[in-house]
């Protein structure tokens, strides 16, 4: 089977227990697959190699460009076209069959569009969630039309190297049908590790208006919307579980809605303690 003329950028840091499987699941079916790694101080590297991606070290530097915009820059550059996985997600066959109707159109199809937002399909606890959440990500970029944005935020805790939680921009932008499998085998302290770090950022930004304005416009209508609402913990869990109806998902669907009403809750109380000059000093 021919090889779709796209890079697979996986950028990783000590993902040694899911990176097998997510190279495993691209290898053969693209031009290359390339490994972009952090300092891992576990096996990843070794057992990405092992699995036939190419690795690359990545040493951040402090400044804009971060990692993955670095990886549009200098990740293959001869391909214009990048897929961005975490080491912890995966195509299906139904999302590779739909790149591949992408990359192989019909005559007289439409120019391509700049992007492709994807669904991700998310796991939680070792269980696949059906409803809650609806997570889409662009990560099917044209580099020669895509970029990330630089907001003032290098000051912020929480991001480091890595993008915070906002879109690369590029239009126009279509969306796919089928999903990518984030299927993360770590144990579920590290969500609640990660979601600490995050919080950190999204509560700086809340001191920081401007910056925080500036990362709104590269996030999708619907998460500016809810930027705006009150009582963001409340909101989040009856969104997550009643509107969209997690509840369908069992236990495992309301632990991810207490799980991300607790995340926005440690926003707004980090948010207020810095407001308020910070922790009580005895």
């Amino acid at each position: 089977m021919e090889k779709l003329p796209v890079v697979v950028a996986i950028p990783t840091k000590n993902e040694a227990e899911n990176i097998a499987t997510t190279v495993r699941s691209v290898i053969g079916h693209f031009a290359h697959v390339v490994v972009v790694d952090s300092d891992s101080t576990d096996d990843t590297r070794a057992l990405a190699k092992a699995e036939g991606a190419e690795v690359l070290p990545y040493t951040w530097d402090g400044r804009y460009p971060k990692k993955k915009q670095w990886c549009l820059e200098n990740v293959h550059p001869e391909l214009d076209w990048v897929f961005f996985l975490d080491g912890d997600e995966r195509p299906g066959p139904e999302l590779l069959a739909e790149m591949r109707h992408i990359f192989d159109p019909p005559p007289g199809h439409a120019v391509r569009p700049a992007a492709f937002d994807v669904p991700l399909g998310y796991w939680f606890a070792g269980r696949r969630l059906r409803h809650g959440y609806t997570i889409v990500k662009r990560v099917l970029l044209d580099r020669t039309r895509c970029r990330f944005p630089e907001p003032d935020d290098l000051a912020a805790p929480g991001m480091g190297e890595q993008e915070g939680h906002y879109q690369p921009l590029a239009d126009p932008v279509v969306r796919l049908r089928s999903p990518i499998e984030h299927q993360d085998l770590d144990p579920v302290r590290t969500w609640f590790e990660r979601h600490n770090r995050y919080s950190d950022w999204e509560a700086w930004l809340e001191r920081h208006p401007a910056v925080r304005e500036q990362i709104r416009q590269a996030k999708t209508r619907q998460g500016r919307l809810f930027h705006r609402a009150p009582l963001k913990p409340l909101v989040s869990f009856a969104y997550a579980y009643g509107w969209k109806r997690g509840f369908l998902d069992g236990r495992a669907g309301l632990d991810y809605a207490l799980a991300m009403s607790f995340y926005r809750w440690q926003i707004g109380l980090k948010a207020r303690e810095s407001a308020s000059g910070g922790p009580a000093r005895r």
